[in-house]
Protein backbone atom coordinates (compact mmCIF):
# COMPACT_ATOMS: atom_id res chain seq x y z
CA UNK A 1 0.00 0.00 0.00
CA UNK A 2 2.76 2.71 0.69
CA UNK A 3 6.61 2.47 0.34
CA UNK A 4 7.01 4.14 3.60
CA UNK A 5 4.40 1.69 5.66
CA UNK A 6 6.77 1.80 8.85
CA UNK A 7 7.50 5.68 9.06
CA UNK A 8 3.47 6.60 7.94
CA UNK A 9 2.51 4.15 11.16
CA UNK A 10 5.20 6.03 13.39
CA UNK A 11 4.28 9.20 11.99
CA UNK A 12 0.56 8.64 12.62
CA UNK A 13 0.58 6.86 16.46
CA UNK A 14 2.89 9.32 17.28
CA UNK A 15 0.22 12.70 16.58
CA UNK A 16 -2.09 10.66 18.67
CA UNK A 17 -0.26 10.37 21.90
CA UNK A 18 -0.43 13.05 24.43
CA UNK A 19 2.22 14.22 25.68
CA UNK A 20 1.11 13.91 29.41
CA UNK A 21 0.31 10.63 29.06
CA UNK A 22 3.64 9.42 27.99
CA UNK A 23 4.46 11.27 31.23
CA UNK A 24 5.70 14.82 29.71
CA UNK A 25 5.02 18.11 31.53
CA UNK A 26 3.38 20.24 29.26
CA UNK A 27 4.54 24.04 29.51
CA UNK A 28 3.47 26.43 27.04
CA UNK A 29 1.69 26.19 23.52
CA UNK A 30 2.83 23.53 21.55
CA UNK A 31 2.21 23.41 17.38
CA UNK A 32 2.72 20.06 16.90
CA UNK A 33 0.14 17.41 17.45
CA UNK A 34 0.72 14.61 20.08
CA UNK A 35 4.90 13.88 20.91
CA UNK A 36 7.59 15.22 19.00
CA UNK A 37 9.89 13.05 17.49
CA UNK A 38 12.66 13.78 20.15
CA UNK A 39 10.36 12.90 22.76
CA UNK A 40 9.91 9.74 21.12
CA UNK A 41 13.24 9.13 20.47
CA UNK A 42 14.22 10.19 24.23
CA UNK A 43 11.59 8.32 26.11
CA UNK A 44 12.63 5.09 23.62
CA UNK A 45 16.29 5.29 24.38
CA UNK A 46 17.51 5.61 20.92
CA UNK A 47 18.68 8.64 18.77
CA UNK A 48 16.54 11.37 17.37
CA UNK A 49 18.62 10.94 14.17
CA UNK A 50 17.86 7.58 13.73
CA UNK A 51 14.38 7.77 15.00
CA UNK A 52 13.78 10.66 12.26
CA UNK A 53 15.53 7.85 9.50
CA UNK A 54 12.72 5.31 11.03
CA UNK A 55 10.11 7.81 9.84
CA UNK A 56 11.32 9.08 6.69
CA UNK A 57 12.12 5.21 5.64
CA UNK A 58 15.91 5.43 5.91
CA UNK A 59 16.39 2.91 7.86
CA UNK A 60 14.33 -0.09 7.38
CA UNK A 61 15.86 -3.05 9.70
CA UNK A 62 15.18 -1.70 13.53
CA UNK A 63 15.86 -4.28 15.78
CA UNK A 64 13.24 -5.96 18.26
CA UNK A 65 14.22 -4.08 21.54
CA UNK A 66 13.83 -1.07 19.55
CA UNK A 67 10.57 -1.92 17.92
CA UNK A 68 9.33 -2.72 21.61
CA UNK A 69 10.36 0.35 22.94
CA UNK A 70 8.98 2.78 20.24
CA UNK A 71 5.81 0.24 21.02
CA UNK A 72 5.78 1.11 24.97
CA UNK A 73 6.30 4.73 24.01
CA UNK A 74 3.07 5.10 21.81
CA UNK A 75 1.42 2.93 24.30
CA UNK A 76 0.72 0.46 21.32
CA UNK A 77 -1.18 -2.96 22.31
CA UNK A 78 -0.04 -6.04 21.75
CA UNK A 79 -2.25 -6.30 18.27
CA UNK A 80 -0.78 -2.39 17.36
CA UNK A 81 2.50 -3.99 18.44
CA UNK A 82 2.50 -6.55 16.46
CA UNK A 83 1.45 -4.66 13.62
CA UNK A 84 4.27 -2.64 13.82
CA UNK A 85 6.88 -5.10 13.69
CA UNK A 86 5.49 -6.56 10.59
CA UNK A 87 5.63 -3.33 9.10
CA UNK A 88 9.66 -3.54 9.81
CA UNK A 89 11.87 -5.01 7.59
CA UNK A 90 13.92 -6.95 9.73
CA UNK A 91 15.47 -9.20 7.54
CA UNK A 92 17.58 -6.13 6.02
CA UNK A 93 15.48 -6.21 2.30
CA UNK A 94 11.98 -4.52 1.44
CA UNK A 95 9.51 -7.05 1.44
CA UNK A 96 6.92 -7.03 -1.38
CA UNK A 97 3.92 -9.41 -1.33
CA UNK A 98 3.63 -9.81 -5.43
CA UNK A 99 0.13 -9.85 -6.57
CA UNK A 100 -1.56 -13.37 -7.43
CA UNK A 101 -4.76 -13.80 -8.70
CA UNK A 102 -7.40 -14.16 -5.93
CA UNK A 103 -10.09 -16.75 -6.20
CA UNK A 104 -12.29 -16.03 -3.45
CA UNK A 105 -14.30 -19.41 -4.15
CA UNK A 106 -16.55 -20.33 -0.95
CA UNK A 107 -16.25 -23.92 0.23
CA UNK A 108 -19.26 -25.82 -0.90
CA UNK A 109 -20.26 -26.91 2.13
CA UNK A 110 -19.93 -22.94 3.14
CA UNK A 111 -22.57 -22.53 0.43
CA UNK A 112 -24.85 -25.38 1.63
CA UNK A 113 -24.46 -24.43 5.67
CA UNK A 114 -25.71 -20.95 4.56
CA UNK A 115 -28.64 -22.04 2.61
CA UNK A 116 -29.86 -24.13 6.32
CA UNK A 117 -28.80 -22.35 9.16
CA UNK A 118 -31.79 -20.34 9.40
CA UNK A 119 -30.33 -16.94 10.69
CA UNK A 120 -28.80 -14.32 8.96
CA UNK A 121 -25.49 -14.97 7.46
CA UNK A 122 -23.20 -14.64 4.68
CA UNK A 123 -19.43 -14.75 3.53
CA UNK A 124 -16.93 -11.80 3.66
CA UNK A 125 -13.13 -11.92 2.24
CA UNK A 126 -10.06 -10.60 4.14
CA UNK A 127 -11.20 -6.96 1.89
CA UNK A 128 -14.93 -7.31 3.22
CA UNK A 129 -16.28 -8.39 0.40
CA UNK A 130 -19.60 -9.89 0.31
CA UNK A 131 -18.64 -13.63 -1.22
CA UNK A 132 -22.09 -15.10 -0.61
CA UNK A 133 -25.13 -14.61 1.66
CA UNK A 134 -28.06 -16.22 2.57
CA UNK A 135 -31.93 -14.88 1.52
CA UNK A 136 -32.44 -13.64 4.63
CA UNK A 137 -28.94 -11.51 5.64
CA UNK A 138 -30.02 -9.69 2.19
CA UNK A 139 -33.53 -9.53 3.55
CA UNK A 140 -31.81 -7.93 6.95
CA UNK A 141 -29.87 -5.04 5.01
CA UNK A 142 -29.89 -5.11 1.21
CA UNK A 143 -26.02 -4.01 1.22
CA UNK A 144 -25.29 -7.57 2.46
CA UNK A 145 -25.52 -9.49 -1.06
CA UNK A 146 -22.84 -11.07 -3.11
CA UNK A 147 -20.37 -8.69 -5.29
CA UNK A 148 -21.50 -5.71 -2.73
CA UNK A 149 -18.32 -4.75 0.03
CA UNK A 150 -19.23 -3.95 3.66
CA UNK A 151 -16.65 -0.79 3.60
CA UNK A 152 -18.31 0.68 0.72
CA UNK A 153 -21.64 0.05 1.60
CA UNK A 154 -21.22 1.35 5.17
CA UNK A 155 -19.24 4.53 4.86
CA UNK A 156 -21.04 5.80 1.06
CA UNK A 157 -24.58 4.03 1.22
CA UNK A 158 -27.22 6.61 3.40
CA UNK A 159 -29.93 4.22 2.97
CA UNK A 160 -27.71 1.36 4.58
CA UNK A 161 -26.41 3.63 7.23
CA UNK A 162 -29.87 4.62 8.20
CA UNK A 163 -30.19 0.71 9.06
CA UNK A 164 -27.46 1.04 11.74
CA UNK A 165 -28.23 3.35 14.31
CA UNK A 166 -25.05 3.11 15.64
CA UNK A 167 -23.06 3.28 12.29
CA UNK A 168 -20.98 6.31 12.92
CA UNK A 169 -19.57 4.46 16.70
CA UNK A 170 -18.96 0.98 14.85
CA UNK A 171 -17.18 2.24 11.64
CA UNK A 172 -13.69 3.07 13.38
CA UNK A 173 -13.53 -0.47 14.47
CA UNK A 174 -14.60 -2.11 10.91
CA UNK A 175 -11.82 0.68 9.61
CA UNK A 176 -9.07 -0.77 11.81
CA UNK A 177 -9.89 -4.52 11.56
CA UNK A 178 -9.62 -3.87 7.65
CA UNK A 179 -5.97 -2.26 7.76
CA UNK A 180 -5.46 -5.44 10.21
CA UNK A 181 -6.84 -7.89 7.58
CA UNK A 182 -5.23 -7.14 4.62
CA UNK A 183 -2.04 -6.96 6.21
CA UNK A 184 1.16 -4.35 6.28
CA UNK A 185 2.58 -5.74 3.03
CA UNK A 186 -0.28 -5.95 0.74
CA UNK A 187 0.25 -4.39 -3.23
CA UNK A 188 -3.26 -5.06 -4.19
CA UNK A 189 -4.69 -3.22 -6.91
CA UNK A 190 -8.60 -3.80 -6.07
CA UNK A 191 -7.67 -2.94 -2.23
CA UNK A 192 -5.53 0.16 -3.21
CA UNK A 193 -8.67 1.17 -5.36
CA UNK A 194 -10.99 0.54 -3.09
CA UNK A 195 -9.41 2.59 -0.51
CA UNK A 196 -9.11 5.12 -2.86
CA UNK A 197 -12.65 5.63 -3.53
CA UNK A 198 -13.27 5.77 0.18
CA UNK A 199 -11.09 8.14 0.51
CA UNK A 200 -12.87 10.29 -1.86
CA UNK A 201 -16.13 9.64 -1.15
CA UNK A 202 -16.15 9.80 2.60
CA UNK A 203 -14.50 12.70 4.71
CA UNK A 204 -15.19 9.53 7.98
CA UNK A 205 -12.98 6.98 6.26
CA UNK A 206 -10.28 9.31 5.32
CA UNK A 207 -9.98 10.81 8.90
CA UNK A 208 -10.11 7.03 10.92
CA UNK A 209 -7.91 5.38 7.43
CA UNK A 210 -5.30 8.30 8.59
CA UNK A 211 -5.10 7.17 12.40
CA UNK A 212 -3.61 3.55 11.36
CA UNK A 213 -5.34 2.11 14.04
CA UNK A 214 -5.35 -1.60 14.08
CA UNK A 215 -7.52 -4.11 15.50
CA UNK A 216 -9.38 -7.43 14.92
CA UNK A 217 -13.07 -7.25 14.16
CA UNK A 218 -14.53 -10.30 15.94
CA UNK A 219 -17.93 -10.68 17.72
CA UNK A 220 -20.40 -7.67 19.13
CA UNK A 221 -23.93 -6.51 19.67
CA UNK A 222 -24.91 -4.89 16.64
CA UNK A 223 -28.01 -2.68 16.63
CA UNK A 224 -30.20 -2.66 14.11
CA UNK A 225 -33.58 -1.14 12.07
CA UNK A 226 -35.74 -2.84 9.57
CA UNK A 227 -38.46 -0.87 7.98
CA UNK A 228 -40.87 -4.05 8.15
CA UNK A 229 -39.70 -5.44 11.57
CA UNK A 230 -38.36 -2.66 13.39
CA UNK A 231 -35.31 -2.27 15.83
CA UNK A 232 -33.47 -5.48 16.95
CA UNK A 233 -30.66 -5.90 19.10
CA UNK A 234 -27.88 -8.71 17.64
CA UNK A 235 -25.00 -10.72 18.67
CA UNK A 236 -22.92 -11.23 15.61
CA UNK A 237 -20.37 -13.54 15.38
CA UNK A 238 -17.22 -14.21 12.63
CA UNK A 239 -16.25 -17.31 12.61
CA UNK A 240 -13.20 -18.36 10.02
CA UNK A 241 -13.35 -20.39 7.29
CA UNK A 242 -10.66 -23.28 7.04
CA UNK A 243 -8.59 -24.19 3.61
CA UNK A 244 -9.41 -20.34 2.57
CA UNK A 245 -7.53 -17.06 2.45
CA UNK A 246 -8.80 -15.21 5.03
CA UNK A 247 -12.82 -15.95 4.39
CA UNK A 248 -15.10 -15.66 7.49
CA UNK A 249 -18.50 -16.84 7.97
CA UNK A 250 -20.52 -13.87 9.22
CA UNK A 251 -23.86 -14.91 11.46
CA UNK A 252 -26.35 -12.44 12.85
CA UNK A 253 -28.85 -14.01 15.89
CA UNK A 254 -30.81 -12.56 18.60
CA UNK A 255 -31.25 -13.78 22.22
CA UNK A 256 -33.78 -16.60 22.35
CA UNK A 257 -37.51 -15.54 23.35
CA UNK A 258 -36.20 -11.91 23.01
CA UNK A 259 -38.45 -9.35 20.91
CA UNK A 260 -35.42 -9.29 18.56
CA UNK A 261 -35.92 -13.00 18.29
CA UNK A 262 -39.42 -12.23 17.55
CA UNK A 263 -38.72 -9.68 14.72
CA UNK A 264 -36.26 -12.41 13.61
CA UNK A 265 -38.88 -14.78 12.80
CA UNK A 266 -40.81 -12.69 11.22
CA UNK A 267 -38.37 -11.52 8.82
CA UNK A 268 -37.42 -14.82 7.75
CA UNK A 269 -41.07 -15.74 7.59
CA UNK A 270 -41.60 -12.44 5.53
CA UNK A 271 -38.53 -13.37 3.14
CA UNK A 272 -39.81 -17.08 2.18
CA UNK A 273 -43.41 -15.27 0.58
CA UNK A 274 -43.42 -15.28 -2.71
CA UNK A 275 -43.91 -11.16 -2.58
CA UNK A 276 -40.28 -10.52 -1.06
CA UNK A 277 -38.20 -8.02 -2.78
CA UNK A 278 -34.64 -8.31 -3.28
CA UNK A 279 -34.56 -4.93 -1.65
CA UNK A 280 -35.47 -6.12 1.56
CA UNK A 281 -39.38 -4.75 1.35
CA UNK A 282 -42.84 -6.89 0.87
CA UNK A 283 -45.92 -5.69 -0.52
CA UNK A 284 -48.44 -5.09 1.96
CA UNK A 285 -50.11 -8.28 1.52
CA UNK A 286 -47.22 -10.14 1.78
CA UNK A 287 -46.47 -8.82 5.40
CA UNK A 288 -49.79 -8.91 6.61
CA UNK A 289 -50.42 -12.09 6.17
CA UNK A 290 -46.80 -13.33 7.86
CA UNK A 291 -48.09 -10.89 10.88
CA UNK A 292 -51.24 -13.00 10.83
CA UNK A 293 -49.50 -16.44 11.15
CA UNK A 294 -46.88 -14.57 13.76
CA UNK A 295 -50.00 -13.44 15.69
CA UNK A 296 -49.08 -9.81 15.52
CA UNK A 297 -50.06 -6.96 13.58
CA UNK A 298 -47.85 -4.42 14.39
CA UNK A 299 -43.99 -5.29 13.65
CA UNK A 300 -42.73 -2.37 14.08
CA UNK A 301 -43.81 -1.90 18.06
CA UNK A 302 -40.74 -4.21 19.39
CA UNK A 303 -39.01 -2.24 22.44
CA UNK A 304 -35.25 -3.27 22.62
CA UNK A 305 -35.11 -4.34 26.62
Amino acid sequence: MSENGLGEYLRARRELVRPEDAGLRVTGVRRTPGLRREEVATLAGISADYYLRLEQGRDRNPSAQVLDAIARVLGLDSTAAAYLRSLADTSGTRRRTVPRPRVDRVPSGTLQLLDVIGLPAFVESRSFDVLAANTLATALSPGIRAGENRLRTMFLDGAEQERYPDWQDQMGGMVAAFRSSIGPGVDDPAITTLVGELSLGSEDFRRLWARHDVRPLGGGTVRMWHPEVGDLELRREKLGIGGTDGQLLVVHHAEPESPSARALALLGSLAAMPGAGASGSWSGASASGALDRLGTTNPTSYDID
